[in-house]
């Protein structure tokens, strides 16, 4: 082989190299918006679920001592770490500096979403109780949007987790680890809460 066809097999490993190297950048890159883009729809829903449990609690349907508890717990998950809808706007802006990284006390915040679960699980743990409430027009309307909220946290959970799950292994191949394609993105986690079904507690649509 002459060293002019040496040059060119050379030559084509590197292009081949370099254009491999910008599949995985680019892959990468959209695997962390993707991360960025579910862990926002996934705030959203967590807040929308606190806000709900919050007017139930301030509808007076429950009985009191559960009004009590259920109000503490969401205003816990609203405003743990000085969150609430003002403070989520700045936590989006942190994302976008580094979409996979955990936000500032983001263990206390899955400790008070996990806590409003339990919480809300209690409450709404008779399917008669909740079969009561639902006869009343504005505690009926209120318990839909808990169902509906807290079914969307599920699957923006599940979409979440999944996607940061991806990411993960895409990140722990070895081409992305000896070039370090993710730069200063630290590796995303998954977002770990109790979100279990009230038993009592109708699916979406089926609150009657």
């Amino acid at each position: 082989m002459t060293w002019s066809e040496v040059a060119v097999v050379v030559v084509a490993a590197l292009l081949l190299l370099v254009w491999l190297v910008w599949l995985a950048a680019n892959r990468l890159d959209r695997l962390h918006r993707k991360v960025a883009s579910s862990r926002h729809a996934l705030d959203h829903q967590l807040v929308r679920r606190a806000s709900a449990a919050a007017e139930l609690a301030a509808a007076g349907a429950l009985d009191p001592a559960s009004s009590v508890l259920l109000a503490d717990a969401a205003w816990s998950a609203l405003t743990v770490g000085g969150r609430g809808d003002v403070d989520l706007v700045q936590d989006v802006a942190h994302l976008a500096d580094d979409p996979c990284g955990r936000l500032p006390g983001a263990a206390e915040r899955e400790m008070a979403e996990s806590e409003l679960s339990l919480t809300l699980r209690t409450a709404l743990a008779d399917p008669e109780e909740v079969a009561a409430l639902g006869q009343d027009d504005l505690a009926g309307e209120i318990v839909e949007a808990v169902a509906a909220s807290w079914y969307r946290v599920q699957l923006a959970r599940r979409f979440h987790n999944e996607a940061v799950a991806q990411t993960q292994r895409v990140r722990r191949k070895v081409l992305v680890r000896l070039l370090r394609l993710h730069g200063r993105a630290v590796m995303p986690r998954t977002v770990e809460i109790d979100d279990g079904w009230p038993d009592g507690l109708p699916r979406p649509g089926n609150v009657g």
